[in-house]
């Protein structure tokens, strides 16, 4: 920290994504800034021009829909601030530990293999296989190698994973 509580540049977070999902944020981002910035807009004109703002729950509609807007907006802009897109490269003096950005192939225990990709959570899609580090499979994962056993809890019950292994995603 810095003088006065502020957060120096040593302090920020560096957040990785694939470079799908780092592509997929900008489009986003843009998608808001360019389209549905105007949209917000000439929503919360339509609301004006149709009378009485004090009482209008259309206009306080459209004012909670604009700052959820640039909320997200902002969040999307720090995120990109301080992106870091992975790479092959980034993962050749790995321990072999599970941690974000690897590939890690595992079989239950009752013989079912599965591959996860593990993600930071905003990247997370599980229909894709890709897992937040901060989801319970993923969390359980983080720091295991090929060969460990871990037991997971989810809401079918307790599944225990042997990792057979792990590699870059990339």
């Amino acid at each position: 920290m810095s003088i006065g509580g502020q957060s120096d540049a040593s302090d920020r977070k560096i957040y990785r994504f694939t470079p799908e999902g780092y592509a997929k944020m900008k489009e986003r981002l843009d998608y808001l800034r360019n389209v549905k910035r105007r949209e917000v807009a000439d929503y919360i004109h339509e609301a004006k021009e149709a009378g009485d703002i004090s009482e209008s729950s259309a206009y306080e509609e459209a004012k909670n829909d604009q700052a959820m807007l640039e909320g997200e907006i902002l969040e999307l802009e720090h995120r990109i601030a301080y992106a870091e897109v992975m790479t092959p490269d980034m993962h050749a003096d790995t321990d072999g530990t599970v941690h974000i950005g690897m590939q890690v192939e595992v079989e239950t225990d009752r013989g079912t293999k599965r591959t996860f990709k593990i993600v930071e959570t905003f990247e997370a899609n599980p229909k894709e296989g890709l897992i937040s580090d901060q989801a319970p499979v993923g969390k359980a994962l983080m720091g295991h190698r090929e060969g460990d056993e871990v037991s997971v809890s989810t809401p079918g019950g307790v599944t225990t994973y042997t990792i057979i292994s792990v590699r870059p995603m990339l």
